[in-house]
């Protein structure tokens, strides 16, 4: 299992390294900071609830980027391996200074994860499948709805580092994305996010991860790209209603 982890790591390493080559693009840089509450909610051993909302801003906080929604049906099947189907809303904020609509995205997604350890490193495996719907914006209006298949596939280690399990841990983790569907023509790859950061533990229930994040995103040009970094700060509570 843990030689399978290394074998995808070593598979994406050189798809991200491509896709983060500068070399003749037009690569836009801009600082973002990232917020999100996470909830996993379990019914009995085997169902639960997945929810999270997410704020990412531009320019630090200054400027809005994207607000999400997401909720999603679990079914557990050991404490390693979990499956979802869940849908999420997106309302994204106008691409130009002089717009002022939103533009909403409706997924549908399924998602497989897979936790194990490696000594003392835990180590999740995730594998998400989105059904895109996004509104198309000319002059500040819909105009249309662009379909798309996008597969993620995020690989992340929490590495304690104190001997006290009340002190924050170190986490790395990538995430790659690629899109599917007769409308990709330029940006099969869709963006790769990297983050290094800490975990704290606040309780038995909640805990939190905060770092830095770098977004690496292709445009549908596909000359151009976002290289955002991000503060980034998420939530998570865990509870039981069994």
């Amino acid at each position: 299992m843990f030689k399978n982890s290394f074998k995808w790591l070593f598979v994406l390493l050189p798809l991200v390294a491509i896709g983060q080559t500068h070399t003749e693009k037009e690569v836009n840089s801009q600082v973002q900071s990232w917020i999100s509450w996470n909830n996993t909610i379990k019914f009995n051993e085997h169902w639960g609830l997945l929810t999270d909302f997410h704020i990412r801003r531009n320019d630090f906080v200054s400027e809005d980027s994207f607000y999400l929604v997401r909720g999603a049906a679990s079914y557990t099947v050991n404490p390693k391996l979990t499956f979802a189907l869940g849908y999420a809303h997106v309302w994204l904020a106008p691409t130009k200074s002089e717009w002022n609509t939103f533009a909403n995205e409706d997924r549908i997604y399924q998602q497989v994860q897979l936790l194990s350890k490696m000594g003392s490193i835990s180590v999740s495996q995730r594998i998400r499948n989105e059904q895109r719907w996004q509104d198309k914006m000319v002059n500040d209006e819909k105009n249309d709805t662009r379909f798309t298949d996008r597969l993620r596939y995020s690989l992340s280690f929490t590495i304690p580092v104190f001997k006290k399990k009340t002190m924050p841990s170190l986490v790395i983790s990538d995430e790659i994305f690629i899109n599917f569907g007769k409308e990709v023509v330029y940006n099969t790859f869709d963006q790769n996010r990297i983050f290094v950061g800490i975990k704290q533990v606040i309780n038995p229930k909640l805990s939190f991860d905060f770092g830095y994040m770098n977004v690496y995103q292709q445009k549908y040009s596909g000359y151009q790209y976002d290289s955002n970094h991000t503060i980034r700060l998420f939530f998570y509570y865990n509870t039981s209603l069994k």
